[in-house]
């Protein structure tokens, strides 16, 4: 099952759909928390804190999903395309994804996996799309995990460093 633009896709417990303007503060809370909750940034001070809560931002420039159960918003990401606004690392012919986040209230329950299954899923469907590439902070384990277990290989030569930070993404490629 795939989610393109426009229509909803659900199981027996999950519906990945696109995002409303009435899910923004449900996606908004999630993403911040969820990046927080892991402990990647001490506080809401921090600068990504304020990218991360932009969903209005991210919806303008970004494809962004959402996971629903029972009626109530519990994980969101967006997707992206090489040389699009919110593009880190694709390349021509591969479909990024950034910000899966999933409420920390939830998480470990399959909702991150069910996400980037549907991910994988649409990005076949995708013509000229041959791969699925992500970038995770090297600090990111659980993450990677979750990444490594799916398929997706470290493709560290596409590894970079977030300007004026200390903070080290590596890149996760899935080829398809």
């Amino acid at each position: 099952m795939t989610a393109p633009s426009g229509n909803a896709v659900s199981d027996a417990r999950l519906t990945i759909r696109p995002v409303r303007t009435e899910d923004y503060d449900d996606v908004r809370r999630i993403t911040r928390d969820a990046y927080l909750e892991a402990g990647y940034f001490a506080d809401e001070a921090h600068p990504y804190v304020a990218v991360l809560s932009d969903i209005e931002h991210r919806a303008q420039h970004a494809e962004v999903w959402v996971a629903e159960r029972g009626g109530a918003v519990v994980g969101s990401v967006a997707l992206t395309f090489a040389g699009q606004r919110y593009t880190d690392i694709a390349v021509e012919g591969e479909l990024e994804f950034r910000m899966l986040a999933v409420d920390p209230a939830i998480q470990r329950a399959g909702v991150g996996r069910t996400m980037v299954e549907r991910i994988v899923e649409h990005a076949r469907t995708l013509p000229g799309i041959e791969a699925v590439s992500l970038t995770s902070g090297s600090d990111m384990v659980r993450a990677h995990r979750l990444y490594e277990s799916m398929g997706f290989i470290r493709v560290p030569e596409r590894d970079w460093e977030v300007p004026n930070e200390d903070i080290l993404l590596w890149v996760f490629r899935l080829p398809l």
